[in-house]
This record gives C-alpha cells, structure tokens and sequence, in this order.
C-alpha cells in the first residue's frame, strides 16, 4: 500500500514479503503540505508539532506569524514578500474557481477543498504524483496516480490529469506492466526489490478511459488527438492485463494493494476486470478495424474473468481470496461502481465487509487478515466503502463515513493516511489516494461520477488470451 507503514523485504524468489510492524500505535508526523510562496513548484512539508494555518482556499501557510517557508531550518518562519504569498493565493483560489469543489455541508466542502488543493500539490509538473511527503512515500505509485488522475479530471482539471497519464506512459515498459511504483523526474523505477503489481493495467485503462469521458472527442478535435497519443499505453495495459488470465480465467499471482505477498486476490482480479472493460468501451470509440478487433478481444477477456470471479470470489462471498481463508478485504468495494454495476451478491458482500472490518471508532481496516497494528484504521479504505455506498444509492452510510473522514483530519485539515485507536491522525498528511477516493466518493453523492459499461452481450473468451504478442 503507498506509505503503508511496512518495512517490505522481497525474497529472492519474490514469492513472499517479510513485514516488519511499528510497535505500538503510530503517530502524525506530517500533518499536511504548504506551498513556497515564491517557488510555486517547490512543496513544504509540515511537521505535526508545528502550528499554524492556511489562508482561505489556498496552501499558504502562516505560522507564528510568518508565511511558513522553510521546512527545518532556519527553526523560526520566514518572512518573505507579501506579493509572492498573494500572488500564490490567487492562483490556488483561480484554479479552485476553474473546476468543481464537492460537498454540500460545510466540513465535507471543506475536506474537498483541502483535498483539492493538497493533490495540486503532490502532481510534480512532469506528472509524477506524490503518494506523500515523508521519506519512502515520495514517489509515484501508478496505481495512486491513476486514481488521482481520475479525481482531478472529475473535479474539472483534466490538463492536469492528462499530465498525470502521460508520465505514466512514460513510464510503462514494453511487456506494459508498471514496476511498483516510480522516482519523481522521469528517473525510472524505484529498485527495492519489491515485484511488479499487475493491478496498474486495470487502474490506468479505466483512467484513461474517465478522462476521456470528461471530453469532448469529436473528429479532429484535441482531446481526440489526446486520446490517440494515449492509446499506445491503454493496448499495452489491457493486452498485458488479458495475457495474465490462466487456465482457471483468473489472473497469476501478483502483489496487489495490501504490498505484503504475492498471491491470487480479488485485489488485483477486481482491478483487471475493470480495466479491461475500459479499454474495450475506449476501443469502440476510437474507430477503425484494429481498434475494433482489439475491443472485442479485451471485452471477451473481461467476459472470461467476470465468470472466474464469480464461480470462485463469488462462492465464498467475494472475500480476499478464491478459498476465503483471510477473510474480507476493502476491495470487494471495486466490484461496484464506479466500476461496474454491481449485482445482489456484490451489493450484500460490500455490507458483510463493511460489518467485519469497521473498528470501534468507525474506521476501516483494510482486511480482516491485514497484518497491520491492532485499532488502527485506514482512511483510503474507510472512503471505498464511502465510495461504493454513494454511488449504489446508500447515501446515507456514505455520509456517515465521509463526516468520520472529516473528523479525523489533522489541524491543518488534511486527511491522514491512518487513525490510531485514541482518535488521532496517525503517519503523515495528505495521503494521495486517500485525497482522491474521497473527492471521488463526494462526487457519487452528488450522482456526478460515471460507471463503466459493461461489454456487450455475447463477448466470449478469445481462445488465444493467453499468446497475445508482446505490443511494439
């Protein structure tokens, strides 16, 4: 999981992950992330036993009575010039104003707000999107990335998500599977041994496929043009995605979102439907015989494994793997919208979870097996089933869940990767991918978020998923 605090050690054979545990219940250490004034790319951390406040709708923090500018030394606030910090607010607050700020009560616009403005901050200018601003969270996580370029292209930045894509495509490798997660700057993927997560070639596709739902794709126009620059990467992913499935029609084993081991978890099979489903109903619209050819191709596949999903998930009540021996996972949650439209077993499988990996406080686990420390909720979990509730209809369940995340923001009012068991925001502020299922879970309350379609009737598996060639 980005920034999960786990020491991860692959073995040689990358099969396991030894996990090391902090003792005891964590901390803030960062409790959110202020912008230079003068340096409007360069992003200050803030450490939580600073205090201090932002200006109205912007990352300009004051603090004991200077504009924070400095993130250890000098130890006291600098004073810098006046015009720099009103310069840099109303440029927060004009991009603010461009897109959409959810959330009809007060904290939850608040929370969207903050959320907004911290993702400003995290998306580097080549694309690179900070899963957060502590050593061994700053890099860029695709799977982290695909869900903020799917948040910022929702709330109405879409040149923003578009920059977030393109690194991404940058980064892909030929066989189109991303590496776990990547060095800001284009500098390549980070080498700790961690294995490849196959996850990324669902979570892309239907980023893509989100920002492109945001425009408007006529003949000749740029967004079209866009698109097309991006196709490349959408064909490598869903080919790569549709060669994993095996025999059984679920994919081979992969590291998913847990970052623990590798195995066969609905929370990479979840991921891959969805993807793939996106690219088909991408292919549809971009016309021609290969495009088409290829669409039918990935909507088979995504046939293929819906099927698998369900004769082997769906039996045990869609619990973490096909056997159910480690119980509920968070990502029952991506077998519903804004993934797919989900049938009466998803619907009661999301309730079952929820039931089982809701702590005293009201928080999530990720799993009921999650090796984590006992009471410690996690906020990006706690907002999929925000998400999943909003968008089937469950408005109120969603909003419980939302008004806790609001709670439990730090003093600065950014979202904290965890909660400890006393209440508290635990780790470090913001979280990315907890920034973006919440603004996305804000959107599905308001009904302004699309589900992919599902593929036509009668796709049927390809008989050749399995020896697709390697695209050029």
């Amino acid at each position: 999981m980005a920034g999960a605090a786990l020491m991860l050690a692959v073995s040689v054979t990358a099969v396991t992950v030894a996990v090391a545990m902090q003792p005891g219940q964590p901390r803030l250490t960062v409790a959110g992330v202020a912008q230079d004034p003068c340096q409007q790319q360069r992003a200050l951390p803030v450490p939580a036993r600073l205090s201090g406040h932002f200006e109205p709708d912007s990352s300009i923090l004051l603090e004991a009575g200077g504009i924070y500018a400095a993130p250890q030394r000098p130890a006291r606030p600098v004073r810098i010039q006046s015009a720099c910090a009103a310069s840099a607010e109303r440029a927060d607050r004009e991009w603010l104003r461009a897109g959409r700020v959810p959330g009809a009560a007060t904290a939850q616009r608040s929370m969207a707000t903050r959320a907004l403005l911290d993702l400003r901050l995290a998306v580097r200018p080549d694309g690179a999107v900070l899963a957060g601003w502590r050593s061994g969270w700053e890099y860029a996580w695709p799977r982290d990335s695909s869900w903020v370029a799917v948040a910022l292209a929702e709330t109405g930045h879409p040149a923003m998500a578009y920059r977030i894509l393109s690194f991404l495509q940058r980064m892909q490798p030929g066989n189109g599977i991303w590496a776990a997660r990547y060095l800001p700057g284009g500098a390549g993927p980070v080498r700790d041994g961690r294995p490849a997560e196959l996850d990324a070639d669902g979570w892309v596709p239907w980023a893509v496929w989100s920002w492109a739902s945001t425009q408007q794709l006529g003949p000749g126009s740029r967004s079209r043009r866009d698109l097309a620059q991006l196709w490349p990467m959408v064909t490598r992913a869903a080919d790569a995605a549709a060669r994993s499935l095996t025999g059984d029609g679920l994919p081979e084993p992969a590291m998913d979102y847990w970052e623990v081991s590798v195995q066969v978890t609905l929370g990479t099979a979840a991921p891959l439907l969805a993807g793939l489903r996106a690219a088909a109903d991408l292919a549809a619209g971009i016309g021609g015989a290969t495009a088409a050819s290829d669409g039918r191709r990935w909507a088979a596949a995504a046939a293929r494994l819906a099927t698998a999903i369900t004769a082997t998930f769906g039996q045990t009540g869609y619990q973490r793997n096909p056997d159910a021996g480690p119980g509920a996972d968070a990502a029952v949650t991506f077998l519903g919208p804004p993934f797919a439209d989900p049938g009466p077993q998803v619907l009661q499988a999301v309730r079952s979870a929820q039931h089982a990996l809701t702590l005293p406080d009201g928080g999530l686990r990720p799993g009921a097996t999650w090796p984590g420390t006992p009471g410690l909720a996690w906020t990006a979990e706690t907002a999929f089933f925000a998400l999943f509730n909003a968008a089937t209809g469950q408005h109120s369940q969603a909003a419980a869940l939302l008004d806790w995340l609001a709670a439990h923001r730090t003093q600065l009012g950014s979202l904290p990767e965890q909660v400890n068991s006393a209440g508290k925001p635990a780790w470090i502020a913001p979280l990315s991918w907890t920034d973006a299922v919440t603004l996305l879970a804000q959107l599905a309350q308001a009904g302004h978020l699309p589900t992919i379609p599902m593929p036509p009737p009668g796709s049927k598996p390809h008989p050749t998923d399995r020896n697709l060639p390697l695209p050029k």
